[in-house]
This record gives C-alpha cells, structure tokens and sequence, in this order.
C-alpha cells in the first residue's frame, strides 16, 4: 500500500550517470503518493550524458515522474547545475508539471524557500570546467566504489563509501559543508523564510540555524547516488527518508506504469533536450 505524503523533495538523482541508483529510487518512488512532488537539481546529469549509457532503470524514474504530473500530482522540477541545460526552459508549464530555478512556498502558514544550491558554489560559477572534470572523477569513484561494495556483499561484509570518507576526512570539504548550511540559512533569516530546502552538496541535514536576526529550519534533500535520501512533509513534520532504513519494506518495480510512452521514444526526448 502507498503512503500518502503531502510533500516529497529529491535532489542530486544524476540520472545519466554509472553512479545513479535508479532501482531503488523507483522501489521508492512506487511506495509513495505524494500531493506535491519537487525535484530540486540535478536530476539528469547533462553534464555526463552519453546517449551510449542511459539505461531503461533511468528511463522509467523519468517515465515514474511524468505519471505523478498525470495522476494529480504537482510536479516541480527545479534546475540545478548539472542539468543547468532546462534554465532555458524555465516557468515552462505542461499540466501539473513546473520547470523552475527556485520556489517559495507557504507549508501551513510557514515561508518556505526551495532552491538547488549551485549558486553558492564558486567553482561551478567561475571554473565551470573544473567542476565537470570534478564530476566525472566523482563518477569514477563511484563506479570503483559500486564493484568493490559487490565483493563486500558477497563476502558478508558491510558496504563502504570511499567518497563519504573523503568527505568526513577533508577539512577543506567538511568547512563548505558548513559554510554552505549557514550561508543558506543566513540569506533565508533575512528574508523572512521559515524553512530553506537546498540539495546540490548531496548531505542529508535538518537543522536549526538561529542568529542574532532571527531563527529558520534548513534542510537538504541528500541524494541518490550515495545516501539515496529524500525530504518528506506530512502532519506538519519535516523528517528525513533514509532508503537503507526501509529497503526491507519496499517492493521491487514490477509495473510500468505509462504504457503510452515507448522507452525508445522517451530517450531521444531526453537526448533532444539535451542537445
């Protein structure tokens, strides 16, 4: 049975990407019916698309998201800067399907701000070709991370994130994560925001940030590549879906449920926007 949640926020996908963990982005996306579904960032990698490699578990997260925007659900797909590509597009509407770069909500009378978070990041505004070469050196991680985890799972052993160790370890990387956390929050206190909801630094957080001027929730979405995360909202709560918390209670995709849309179809659409 599906869980009614009144809103869902998933960042930081990377559909495109050896690294991208579509399969349980769908087991998911299948155990939910949300009223309001908000894709903030980074969902297709345009960066890394190859036409060569954009296999049919990623195809039908994208096939999943338009049969929300069919079924009565509103669809916000907010740009990031991997997928930097649909800004072009922006306030784009088909039906309940939104393309934007940002979106302020009222989430029971609190002043809700939703945005990716690339526009703090100095490498990507101002050395664009350092951060792509940044993300495909990531994706390799992860690749090598992905073949050592399936030699730990078949020896009994619990899985490794090489990527996240680096994380913890680098000072440098620990500080922009905090730097990031409280830039954002600092910029929503002074804008009146209630709550401020980025992705982009694929961190996982909810936390109070409260300064001289005043008080407000920040939140990030995570991602699906290493924390496979997401945000919900329901009963006026804000809580954090952690996949490997509950991948004992979700179904494997065994529908597919647009049947009007041909894969094949579905891929040189995706191919075409990203040209």
């Amino acid at each position: 049975m599906k869980r009614n949640v009144e809103l869902v926020v998933i960042s930081d996908v990377h559909l495109g990407t050896y690294g991208c963990k579509a399969k349980e982005l769908m087991r998911y996306l299948n155990s939910i019916q949300p009223k309001t579904l908000i894709l903030n960032g980074d969902i297709i990698d345009i960066w890394q698309f190859k036409k060569s490699y954009f296999p049919k578990p990623h195809l039908k997260v994208i096939k999943k998201i338009l049969s929300f925007a069919t079924k009565n659900t509103d669809v916000y797909y907010i740009t990031g800067n991997h997928d930097e590509m649909f800004r072009k597009f922006t306030d784009f509407e088909l039906g309940n399907l939104k393309v934007c770069n940002k979106i302020c909500l009222n989430i029971d009378d609190k002043k809700t701000w939703i945005f990716h978070g690339d526009v703090f990041d100095a490498s990507v505004q101002h050395s664009k070709w350092i951060a792509k070469l940044g993300g495909k050196g990531y994706d390799l991680l992860i690749v090598i991370n992905n073949i050592v985890n399936w030699f730990l799972e078949k020896m009994g052993k619990e899985k490794y994130s090489f990527s996240k160790k680096i994380k913890n370890n680098v000072k440098k990387a620990v500080k922009y994560i905090g730097d990031f956390e409280l830039t954002a929050s600092e910029l929503a206190i002074d804008n009146h925001y209630d709550y401020v909801v980025c992705g982009h630094i694929h961190q996982p957080q909810i936390r109070e940030v409260v300064n001289k001027k005043g008080a407000c929730t920040y939140l990030n979405s995570g991602d699906w590549i290493e924390n496979l995360s997401a945000l919900e909202y329901h009963d006026k709560e804000w809580k954090i879906f952690h996949y490997e918390d509950h991948k004992h209670l979700l179904k494997d995709d065994v529908t597919d449920e647009i049947q009007d849309i041909n894969t094949n179809d579905l891929l040189k659409i995706v191919t075409n926007f990203t040209k």
